[in-house]
């Protein structure tokens, strides 16, 4: 038999479950030994921590309607595992176990990968990596520093502004965004790929590619703006990305083999711990 018992401990929520669940009571004890929490099925129970956690910054109306549905499913959840658990296999227990032995072993790797394995990595190491494998770090794309100036198709000065942007004489640039430009976007310090730049220029990626082989200054147009990038360095596609855009990767790539051997290490340190203890027993056939 199935015995749902409900912690009344707020008026309002209390009147909501007696409503939904309420088919027993509970003693004193389980009160005292189960504080904090609102429903118990079966010996498996709901916090009211979980309950305040799906309603914050409800109305009363909806909290109610959330928690009402919340613990119905529960409930139900709750029922069907029981029911579920008297047709396991001696199979199915057993996946269960490597299951939950897999999943405690993952979270205490992750465990130690945070708080004990080190992040630091050196420009030697990125550099070593770097150049032993220069076919690893090719560009699939073009990446371009520079600037990217957007002005109505009316704008006056188009022309100063090409010579402008071509020395570049940054203090006129400046000055003339401000008073025309509808958009304007420096970035000579960080690289920029062509996926980016097409989303803030109306302009094919084929075309685009081919422009940048042999031009500096691109120039683009619809029937309202007028989109004028300047290049102050490239990198086409195919050739070997610069060491400082491909960091990031390198580094994440060291600290991948890091975390291997880390754990193989872990994993041997434990095992060796447990022979010298004599915790593990072989048995002769």
């Amino acid at each position: 038999m199935h015995r749902i018992c409900i912690f009344m401990k707020k008026t309002g929520l209390a009147v909501v479950l007696v409503a939904c669940l309420l088919c027993g009571a509970c003693t004193a004890l389980e009160k005292k030994q189960r504080a904090g929490a609102v429903v118990e099925l079966n010996g498996h129970y709901l916090y009211r921590s979980t309950l305040d956690s799906l309603t914050v910054g409800l109305s009363s109306e909806d909290s109610m309607r959330v928690t009402q549905q919340y613990i119905s499913q529960w409930a139900k959840d709750i029922l069907l595992y029981d029911a579920a658990k008297s047709y396991a296999t001696s199979e199915m227990e057993q996946m269960v176990e490597d299951y939950r032995r897999t999943l405690y072993a993952q979270a205490y790797e992750t465990y130690l990968i945070e708080r004990r394995m080190p992040k630091s990595v050196s420009d030697t190491m990125v550099e070593r990596v770097y150049s032993q494998m220069p076919d690893r770090f090719q560009l699939d794309e073009s990446i371009v520093k520079g600037m990217l100036v957007v002005i109505p198709s009316d704008a006056p000065n188009i022309v100063k502004l090409r010579q402008w942007l071509s020395k570049p004489e940054m203090d006129a640039i400046e000055k003339y965004a401000y008073q025309n430009a509808s958009g304007y976007e420096l970035f000579d310090t960080q690289w920029m790929t062509i996926t980016e730049l097409l989303a803030h220029m109306p302009v094919e990626r084929a075309d685009l590619e081919t422009a940048l082989k042999t031009k500096n200054q691109i120039e683009v147009s619809d029937s309202l703006q007028v989109y004028i990038l300047q290049v102050t360095e490239k990198y086409l596609r195919g050739a070997q990305m610069p060491l400082e855009y491909a960091r990031p990767e390198i580094e994440q790539m060291i600290l991948n083999a890091r975390q291997v051997e880390f754990l193989q290490k872990e994993r041997e340190r434990l095992y060796n711990e447990a022979i010298q203890d004599k915790k593990v027993n072989f048995f002769n056939e």
